[in-house]
């Protein structure tokens, strides 16, 4: 289970990002402009950032700049969301900071897909069975 801050203005989308998560059993943290989410991840960092690179105050591109240049946040995971798919956009996310971008509309599985990629990136899951290695 993970700490996840969703950072959405589209009401419907971020209702589907809070069930599909949710249900996975992460904790969420929930806001709907830039300048709160900038706020939350500064405070307490989440184990992953998920948001729209359009959203209202800050926009997510600055959003993602600030905190690659904040030390305690700059390893933060982020994934971008976005109905914009043109390869420009894409690149100006990857450019500001993003870690990975899906665009709208997504399947539940690939969201988590994703997500759990970004969230073992750094921290591998725990081993549960033994590693055997040849003599």
């Amino acid at each position: 289970m993970a700490n996840i801050l969703i950072g959405e203005n589209v009401p419907d989308i971020q209702d589907v990002l809070v069930r599909i998560l949710r249900r996975d059993g992460h904790e969420l943290r929930v806001t709907d402009n830039g300048d709160d989410i900038l706020n939350h991840a500064l405070g307490e960092p989440p184990d992953l950032l998920v948001m729209n690179p359009t959203l209202p105050g800050l926009d997510g591109l600055e959003v993602c700049r600030r905190l690659r240049s904040t030390p305690h946040t700059q390893a933060l995971p982020i994934l971008m969301l976005s109905v914009r798919q043109y390869p420009a956009e894409k690149n100006a996310a990857y450019q500001a900071g993003a870690d990975d971008y899906l665009g709208k509309p997504f399947h539940p599985h690939d969201l988590l897909t994703r997500a759990y990629t970004l969230l073992t990136r750094n921290h591998p899951p725990e081993q549960t069975q033994p590693v055997h290695t040849p003599a």
